[in-house]
């Protein structure tokens, strides 16, 4: 018989039973986004798709660099924007 390689936490059963109750722990873009279970710590994000997906070694490296890439893209507009309203 094969034993089970997940613990067995009470938090663990209680997401089994009940579902998970993520939370938004960081927001990549406007539409990406990572979650965090409170019960049971199980990490999530968005992929390509928009469906969520186990945050992985390699998602983690691909959001942080859509979120820097998307930061200089709003930090390049908001200049833009400023540069066209002093004038």
């Amino acid at each position: 018989m094969k034993s089970s390689t997940r613990p067995n936490l009470p938090q663990r059963f209680y997401c089994d039973l009940f579902g998970h109750n993520y939370k938004v722990t960081k927001d990549v873009t406007e539409h990406v986004k990572e979650y965090t279970c409170a019960c049971c710590k199980r990490e999530l994000t968005t992929n390509g798709n928009g469906r969520l997906t186990e945050l992985t070694p390699k998602f983690r490296e691909i959001n942080a660099t859509l979120a820097r890439i998307y930061s200089n893209k709003l930090a390049r507009m908001r200049a833009r924007r400023f540069e066209t309203s002093a004038a």
